[in-house]
C-alpha cells in the first residue's frame, strides 16, 4: 500500500465514522466494512507456502475483471491490491492497520492449524468475507469451513484465474447481502423498540401530574431496554447558558458532574449535539463518539462509561424552549434516520405535555415566575444615597403613561433635600414630587424617561416590573412572568436593552404570598386580578394605578386629578373618563354577583 493510499484510507475512515442528523444509513468500522464503490479492491492472502502464494498473486495481478465485477466506479479497472502474510498473527495485525475486502486463508499455518485458524480470523472480522484455501481433496473440510463462517473454499491444485475471480466475486456479494439483511433486521428491531418506548411515553403523558414526574418517566423508559445506556433531560440555565440536568436514568457514574454542556455556540462546550439541538430546534446525532470532532470535549468521559454514540432531542413548543433530551448508546451508529424521526416526535410529545401541565397549573394556581436583575448604571446619584444599611429606596409601582414612565415608591432614612438634589443631578430622572412625609420616610413620585423603553419591551413580551429596590449601593429590580413563559428570552431581551444588566436569580412565587391583605389567593382576589389584567385597557389601568399610588383616593388627597392627568400627558376629562370606567369594572367584579 502506498503512502497516498494510506492517507486516502484514513480520510475515508474518518468520513465513514461520522454520522450527521440527515444520515440515514448505518456505517461499519473500516476494519470490518464490506467495500462499496471502493477505489481499489484489497485482498489479504494468508499463505505460508511461497509457491502457492505466488500462484494466487499472479492470477489476481493479471486480471482487472474482479475489480470490474465488484465495483462500478471509474477506477474499477485497477488490479486488486494484495497483501500477503505467512503467519496468522501477522495477518491479524493487518486487520488493525487497514481495510480488507476479502481474505484468502490457508487453514494450516505455522502458528495455527485447521478450522481453528478460520475461527480466529472470523472473530477478528465478522463481516469481511473469507475464502478458505486447502490442499486436501476433502469436500467435508470445505463444508465445515462454510458452516463456521467462510463464504467459499478452493482446492489449491484446482484453482484457475477464472475460478478464483468468480469465487472472490461471489464471496464479496454474499457477504454484502448478509450484512445488508442483518443491518435491516437490526434497524427494524431498533425502530420497533423505539416505537414501543414512544407508546409508553404517551401513556406517561396521560397519567403523570407534574413535569418532574413526566421527565423522570421518560428517562426511565428509554433506559429500561438494552438499546440505550444512559438518558437525561436538561434545561438551560438562563444566566449562564449551561445545560443543567433535571432527570437522569441509566449508567451515569458521575458523567454529568464531570462534563460541562452549554448552548453558547462561541464555546467548544456549546458546539456539541445538545447545544446545537437547542439552537437549531432539530435532533442532533453523534454516531461515533470516538471520531466525531464536535464531541471532543466529552469524548474521554463518554468512552470511559461505554457511550459510543449519542442523540440530542430538543424539547420545544412554539417559541418555548423547555430543554433537551440526551440519549446514549453503547454501540456506534445506533441512531439511524428512522430512529431520529421517532426521537423527534418523542421530543414534540414531551414539549406538548409540559405545555399542557403548566397551563393547567396556571389555571389553578396564582404562581408566577420572578426574575431578579441588577443594573450597574441606573440612576447612580440615587444609588449613592444608600451607602448605609438603613437607607433604602423602594419602588413599588411603575406606570406607563402616554409620554412618561411614572415610578411610585418610598425612601427610608434619607432626607428630602438629599433626595431632591440627587434627582437634579441625575440624567435618568426628570421630575420628583413628594406625596407624603413621615418621621423617617417619605413617599414620592418620579418621572423616569431613561427606563421607559426597557419597561415597554418587558410589557410587550408578557412581563411586568413587579418592584425595584435601591439598597446597599445597588439597583435591583424584579420582573414577573406567568408560568410557562420562556425565561431565557426575557433575560436576553433585558440584556439587549441594558448592557449593564446582570441576571441574579429566578424563583417561583405565589401572588398571595405578596398580598399584604392575605386575600390574594381567594376567589375574590383572583377576580380582582383578572379585572386588572384582562378587563381594563392599558389607558384605564394606567389611570387607576396612577391615581391609587399618587394618593388620589387618600384623604386628604395627595394628588389632584389635574396633576395626575398632567403626569399621564392627557386631559383631565380623559383621565376622569378612564378612571370612572376602571372603577365601574372593579365594582362590577366585586359586587355584581
Amino acid at each position: 500500500m502506498t503512502e497516498s493510499d494510506r492517507e486516502n484510507e484514513g480520510r475515508n475512515q474518518s468520513e465513514s465514522e461520522t454520522t450527521t442528523e440527515s444520515d440515514g444509513h448505518d456505517k461499519l468500522d473500516t476494519t470490518t466494512a464490506i467495500p462499496e464503490q471502493s477505489e481499489t479492491l484489497r485482498a489479504l492472502l494468508i499463505e505460508d507456502n511461497p509457491g502457492d502464494a505466488r500462484l494466487i498473486e499472479e492470477m489476481l495481478r493479471d486480471t482487472e475483471e474482479l475489480a470490474q465485477r465488484v465495483s462500478s466506479t471509474e477506477s474499477a479497472e485497477q488490479t486488486p491490491e494484495i497483501t500477503r502474510e505467512s503467519r496468522l498473527a501477522d495477518g491479524l495485525e493487518t486487520f488493525e492497520h487497514g481495510a480488507v475486502d476479502v481474505v484468502l486463508l490457508d487453514l494450516n499455518l505455522p502458528d495455527s492449524q485447521g478450522l481453528e485458524t478460520l475461527e480466529t480470523v472470523s472473530e477478528a472480522s465478522d463481516t469481511t468475507p473469507i475464502v478458505v484455501l486447502t490442499g486436501l481433496r476433502d469436500q467435508q473440510v470445505g463444508i465445515q469451513a462454510i458452516q463456521q463462517g467462510a463464504q467459499d473454499f478452493l482446492v489449491k491444485d484446482e484453482v484457475t484465474s477464472e475460478l478464483l475471480v468468480r469465487t472472490i466475486h461471489h464471496a464479496i456479494e454474499r457477504a454484502r447481502q448478509e450484512h445488508e439483511r442483518r443491518r435491516q433486521r437490526e434497524q427494524l428491531e431498533a425502530i420497533n423498540r423505539l416505537n414501543d418506548i414512544g407508546h409508553d411515553i404517551i401513556h406517561a403523558v396521560i397519567t403523570t401530574e407534574t413535569r418532574a414526574e413526566l421527565e423522570q418517566q421518560v428517562c426511565d423508559r428509554l433506559t429500561a431496554s438494552d438499546g440505550y445506556r444512559f438518558a437525561w433531560i436538561g434545561e438551560i440555565n438562563p444566566g449562564s447558558d449551561d445545560v443543567v440536568p433535571k432527570a437522569t436514568a441509566g449508567v451515569k457514574d458521575g458523567y454529568l458532574e464531570a462534563v460541562e454542556i452549554s448552548t453558547d455556540e462561541n464555546k467548544p462546550t456549546g458546539q456539541g449535539p445538545a447545544g446545537t439541538a437547542v439552537r437549531t430546534g432539530t435532533v442532533q446525532v453523534a454516531n461515533n463518539v470516538d471520531s466525531d470532532p464536535e464531541f471532543e470535549p466529552w469524548r474521554e468521559e463518554a468512552e470511559s462509561r461505554g457511550y459510543q454514540s449519542s442523540a440530542s432531542i430538543p424539547i420545544i413548543h412554539e417559541d418555548l424552549i423547555y430543554g433537551v433530551l440526551n440519549v446514549y448508546a453503547s454501540s456506534p451508529r445506533a441512531f439511524t434516520a428512522p430512529e431520529t424521526q421517532i426521537l423527534a416526535r418523542i421530543g414534540d410529545t414531551i414539549a406538548h405535555a409540559i405545555t399542557a401541565i403548566e397551563r393547567r397549573d396556571a389555571l389553578v394556581s396564582d404562581a408566577v415566575i420572578e426574575l431578579e436583575f441588577r443594573l450597574e448604571e441606573m440612576v447612580p446619584e440615587l444609588v449613592a444615597l444608600t451607602d448605609t444599611e438603613s437607607r433604602t429606596i423602594s419602588i413599588k409601582q411603575l406606570v406607563r403613561g402616554d409620554e412618561a414612565l411614572l415610578a411610585y415608591g418610598t425612601a427610608r432614612d434619607i432626607s428630602q433635600e438629599a433626595f431632591e438634589e440627587a434627582i437634579e443631578r441625575s440624567e435618568g430622572v426628570t421630575t420628583v414630587r413628594f406625596l407624603s412625609v413621615k418621621r423617617d420616610e417619605f413617599e414620592f413620585e418620579l418621572v423616569i424617561p431613561a427606563a421607559a423603553s426597557l419597561f415597554e419591551a418587558i410589557a410587550t413580551h408578557g412581563g411586568r416590573v413587579e418592584s425595584a429596590t435601591i439598597a446597599d449601593s445597588e439597583f435591583r429590580f424584579v420582573v414577573e412572568l406567568p408560568r410557562g413563559r420562556d425565561t431565557r428570552q426575557m433575560i436576553e431581551l433585558i440584556k439587549d436593552h441594558r448592557d449593564d444588566a446582570t441576571y441574579l436569580a429566578q424563583r417561583t412565587t405565589e401572588r398571595s404570598e405578596r398580598d399584604d391583605s392575605g386575600s390574594g389567593g381567594s376567589g375574590a382576589g383572583r377576580r380582582m386580578m383578572g379585572v386588572l389584567e384582562d378587563d381594563l385597557t392599558e389607558k384605564q389601568r394606567a389611570a387607576l394605578e396612577t391615581a391609587y399610588f399618587a394618593g388620589y383616593f387618600d384623604w386628604p388627597r395627595e394628588s389632584t386629578g389635574e396633576e395626575i392627568a398632567d403626569r399621564l400627558g392627557i386631559a383631565p376629562a380623559t383621565f376622569n373618563q378612564h378612571l370612572r370606567t376602571a372603577e365601574r369594572k372593579f365594582f362590577d367584579s366585586a359586587l355584581g354577583e
